[in-house]
């Protein structure tokens, strides 16, 4: 009412009266309206450099990056190192090493949040992020579900465990039980009967095909990243290779996600060298 009752009092009181009260006409100032035009759109491009160049730094993790993989359900957060150690709702990372994270859910959305490293994503069924951190102090750290995902939801929390490099090796050490991700995936890999088609001229084979371009039948060419080898794997006949025929069945049902992830860790664990060797 103030804001209005203000309004009111200026257009009453400064009305124009009659015609002769026009203000006088201002001549236009080239080198003024140049000044206020590329001065703010200099100062909007720095801006929009530096903020986009942080924004894909922050966005790509270093190749030198620890993976570990995080898939999240409710109510927790199960996380396993490339190494082997599985851990829920706590992950141990070292002090001063980029730590990449790739991440699904196995049934709703889920918001995986660190406040104290500023990283943050939402974490859906079926698709795969990555966010990377890099901690600079030893120390314990708290990490949350950011997103509403049911009546527990308040309890999907856990621990950054930030350690020395030589503490962190003595842990990872003491706490490897079984095989390593890609051994796992690798022994998945011989028990669902890839070995039997992929590599033998029936299927197209794995050996070094990660992060590469695939050319499907349709003409298109797509990359084979993770969201690619896991559709590839559920659903089979969505983008076939060019030169194969559609007769892989689908592994929806058959494969948890956590399988997935290992089956996934091996077939980025065949490097290029190994392409011509006959292996699967």
């Amino acid at each position: 009412m103030a804001i209005f009752l203000t309004i009111f009092y200026f257009a009453v009181k400064y009305r124009r009266r009659s015609d002769d009260e026009r203000p006088p006409e201002i001549e236009g100032s080239l080198p003024l309206e140049l000044a206020w035009t590329l001065i703010p759109a200099a100062l909007c491009g720095i801006m929009f450099y530096w903020g986009s160049s942080l924004y894909f730094t922050n966005s790509r993790p270093p190749t030198a990056a620890l993976e570990v993989f995080v898939v999240g359900k409710q109510w927790m957060w199960h996380l396993q190192h490339a190494e082997g150690p599985r851990e829920i709702n706590s992950l141990h990372v070292p002090v001063g090493r980029p730590i990449k994270l790739t991440m699904t859910s196995e049934d709703v959305i889920h918001d995986f949040f660190i406040p104290a490293f500023r990283v943050k994503h939402d974490v859906v069924p079926g698709q795969y992020y990555s966010i990377w951190f890099e901690a600079t102090k030893i120390g314990a750290y708290h990490f949350f579900c950011a997103q509403y995902c049911g009546a527990h939801h308040s309890g999907m929390i856990g621990w950054v465990y930030v350690m020395s490099e030589v503490d962190y090796e003595q842990w990872l050490t003491g706490g490897i039980k079984g095989e390593s991700m890609p051994q796992s995936g690798g022994q998945l890999y011989q028990r669902l009967g890839c070995v039997t088609c992929h590599g033998t001229g029936r299927a197209p084979a794995f050996n070094g095909i990660y992060g590469q371009p695939v050319k499907l039948t349709t003409g298109q060419t797509v990359v084979a990243d993770e969201a690619y080898l896991r559709e590839s794997i559920l659903y089979p006949s969505a983008k076939i290779v060019d030169g194969y025929t559609p007769i892989m069945p689908t592994f929806k049902g058959q494969v948890s996600e956590e399988e997935l992830l290992q089956l996934i860790a091996f077939i980025k664990s065949l490097g290029p060298q190994e392409r011509n060797t006959g292996k699967p």
